[in-house]
C-alpha cells in the first residue's frame, strides 16, 4: 500500500481515481435567500423509491462528475438505505418532470447529512439549484438538527464548493479519497467524464 505523501507528489496506480474532498457544515439556520416566484418548481418526498427510477436519476444527475456509489451497490443494500426510516428522498420536479435530488440521512441525528444534492445537466445555472437547497434546507432545519453537513469534491462541477458556501456551509475538513475508476469497472460508461482521463 502507498503511503500518502502529505507533502508531496504520492503516484496513483492506473485504473484508479483520486480526489479531494472538502466537508461542509451549518449549524444554524442561515439567512434565507429571497428567490424568485418559481411556480413550475416543486419538492416531493418519495418514499419507498423504485431502485430503476432512483439509479436512472442519480446517473442522470452525477454521471459527469463520476457519481458511482449508488450504482454498483447491490439491490437488497441499496433498497435497505433508501426505504430505512433514517433516509429522506426528495425530488425536484419541473412542471413534473424529475430534474433534482436532494437526499437526506438521519442516522446520526441530530447531526443530518445531506448525501447526495443535484440536479440535471440542463437544469445547471437555471437556478433550480438554488430554490432545491433553499426548500430542502428550510425542511431540514424545521427537524430541529443541532448541525447539517454535506461533502462535495474536486470531480464534481466547479461551482458546487462555493455554491455550498454561499448557502451557508463552512467547510471544515478535508480528506483525500482513492477508487477504482468507475468507467472501467462497468458502473459507468466509458464516454463519462471526459474532462477526467481514464488512465489505464
Amino acid at each position: 500500500m502507498t503511503k500518502l505523501n502529505q507533502c508531496g507528489e504520492t503516484a496513483i496506480a492506473n485504473g484508479k481515481i483520486a480526489s479531494i474532498v472538502t466537508y461542509l457544515e451549518m449549524l444554524a439556520p442561515a439567512e434565507s435567500a429571497t428567490l424568485p416566484d418559481r411556480d413550475d418548481l416543486s419538492l416531493v418526498r418519495v418514499t419507498n423509491p423504485d431502485l430503476d427510477w432512483y439509479r436512472s436519476l442519480y446517473r442522470e444527475i452525477g454521471e459527469h462528475w463520476l457519481w458511482f456509489l449508488r450504482l454498483h451497490m447491490a439491490d437488497e443494500k441499496l433498497e435497505a438505505i433508501l426505504t430505512s426510516e433514517q433516509t429522506e428522498i426528495y425530488a425536484l420536479k419541473l412542471q413534473g418532470r424529475d430534474v433534482g435530488l436532494f437526499e437526506l440521512d438521519l442516522s446520526n441525528f441530530p447531526d443530518v447529512e445531506i448525501a447526495y444534492f443535484g440536479t440535471t445537466p440542463d437544469q445547471i445555472g437555471s437556478g433550480a439549484g438554488r430554490w432545491m437547497m433553499t426548500n430542502g434546507l428550510e425542511l431540514t432545519w424545521a427537524k430541529a438538527p443541532n448541525r447539517v453537513w454535506l461533502h462535495t469534491c474536486n470531480l464534481d462541477h466547479p461551482a458546487a464548493l462555493p455554491f455550498y458556501q454561499r448557502s451557508g456551509f463552512t467547510p471544515y475538513k478535508r480528506t483525500f479519497e482513492i477508487d477504482d475508476d468507475p468507467r472501467l469497472t462497468g458502473a459507468l460508461d466509458k464516454s463519462a467524464a471526459p474532462q477526467i482521463p481514464v488512465i489505464r
